[in-house]
């Protein structure tokens, strides 16, 4: 076959300009660390590439709901450890205003201590995090959850718990709402709650009680009625619930257990003719209320057995009562402290992960840069031969081996 000069330029012509072009993509990959400059190249690799960067970026966005939750849940549980305190303080205040040599002067100094630390409370319940928002307000968080009233404080937020995704598959709250936190606190002792009559006259004092047997609990309504004669001081126990009487003319031996339905407890002190004491099913109790009826309890005097009686009846229900707000708190404090350790445990698990991503990304994007320097220099190489070869061969001509 005749190899005429037109078709040997364009030969050479089209091997020149693809080894230039060879030569620029490697210098391009090289000045980008990029193994492959479009999906063309590699579309197998370019769409797996693709698909690991869209999960490294997810991962990062649980990083950062995690970051944030954290933040939050530290906030938490600063304040609730704030608010553990505070109430360790009242409850030393309580069992201080109890000492008989107190006067009811002295008693109320505790009492306006006491209503500071309501004020402390109602503000610490009323905490912001750092984006302002109400930390105790459940969904409502732009709302202010707590203000006083005359029973102690009404609560504005709902009971929603904000949640975040902070995994593939979890869902953390980072929240919990002031009903949670400050309201949900058992009266008397978890199960039912002893009391005495406001009008009782005497000087008779009940205990909190124990629960002896749950089988036998009815969760009803009763109420012991005292009857003196002389020196003769007997009880009757009336379900009130049924309107049926359960025993008549006990006895009554102060400090002596009182046994009925699963329930035990004691009276101290000496009960008036017609006096009654109740035992109800236990509720649900703000803190602010007991706090409240604390300080109610503290402004009463205390002179006069009866009224001795009544003060030591209102501060025993009020230790019972912060003991139980304590106990509450305490268990918030554990769910925080369980959120915040499994979000550490998520935190080094995406951080395994975005290393695993990387390097995933690394084998599928990155150059190697020894390989392509090598090869850019073969290139190079080989279109500097190619180039000398042409103009050698293209000055070849039958003029000029004539001349």
């Amino acid at each position: 076959m005749r190899v005429s000069t037109s078709m040997m330029f364009e030969s050479t012509s089209t091997r020149l300009s693809d080894l230039q072009s060879r030569l620029l993509k490697t210098q391009e990959q090289i000045s980008t660390g990029r193994k492959y400059l479009t999906p063309a190249d590699d579309p197998i690799a370019s769409a797996r590439a693709f698909d690991v960067s869209q999960s490294k970026a997810v991962n990062i966005q649980y990083g950062e709901n995690r970051k944030y939750a954290k933040d939050s849940l530290q906030q938490e549980e600063g304040v609730l450890q704030t608010v553990t305190t505070l109430l360790q303080d009242v409850k030393t205040l309580t069992v201080n205003a109890g000492d008989g040599a107190l006067d009811d002067v002295q008693r109320g100094f505790i009492a306006n201590d006491i209503r500071g630390r309501f004020q402390e409370l109602l503000s610490l319940a009323n905490s912001r995090d750092g984006s302002g928002n109400f930390l105790f307000s459940g969904f409502q968080t732009a709302i202010q959850p707590f203000a006083q009233s005359a029973t102690g404080a009404t609560y504005s937020g709902d009971q929603g718990q904000r949640l975040l995704q902070v995994g593939a598959s979890r869902q953390f709250a980072v929240g919990d709402s002031g009903t949670a936190v400050f309201e949900l606190n058992k009266t008397g002792n978890g199960t039912f709650v002893t009391k005495a009559a406001a009008a009782n006259m005497g000087a008779g004092v009940i205990s909190s009680g124990v629960v002896v047997d749950n089988t036998q609990l009815t969760g009803h309504n009763y109420s012991l009625n005292f009857t003196v004669v002389g020196v003769n001081v007997t009880y009757d126990v009336v379900d009130t619930t049924t309107n049926t009487t359960l025993s008549t003319a006990n006895v009554y031996a102060p400090g002596g257990a009182i046994t009925f339905d699963g329930m035990q407890f004691d009276i101290t002190g000496s009960p008036a003719d017609g006096d009654v004491f109740t035992v109800t099913p236990s509720t649900n109790q703000s803190i602010f209320t007991t706090l409240t009826n604390l300080v109610n309890a503290l402004g009463q005097s205390g002179v006069g057995a009866a009224n001795q009686a009544v003060l030591t009846a209102g501060l025993n229900d009020a230790l019972t009562n912060v003991d139980n707000a304590l106990d509450n708190i305490l268990t918030v404090r554990a769910s925080v402290g369980a959120r915040l350790k499994e979000i550490n445990s998520l935190d080094d698990s995406g951080q395994e992960k975005d290393i695993q991503y990387a390097g995933t990304l690394a084998d599928l994007q990155e150059l190697d840069y020894t390989k392509a320097i090598t090869s850019l220099t073969q290139q190079q190489t080989t279109l500097t031969a190619a180039q000398q070869s042409f103009v050698r061969i293209a000055n070849l001509s039958l003029f000029n081996f004539l001349s």
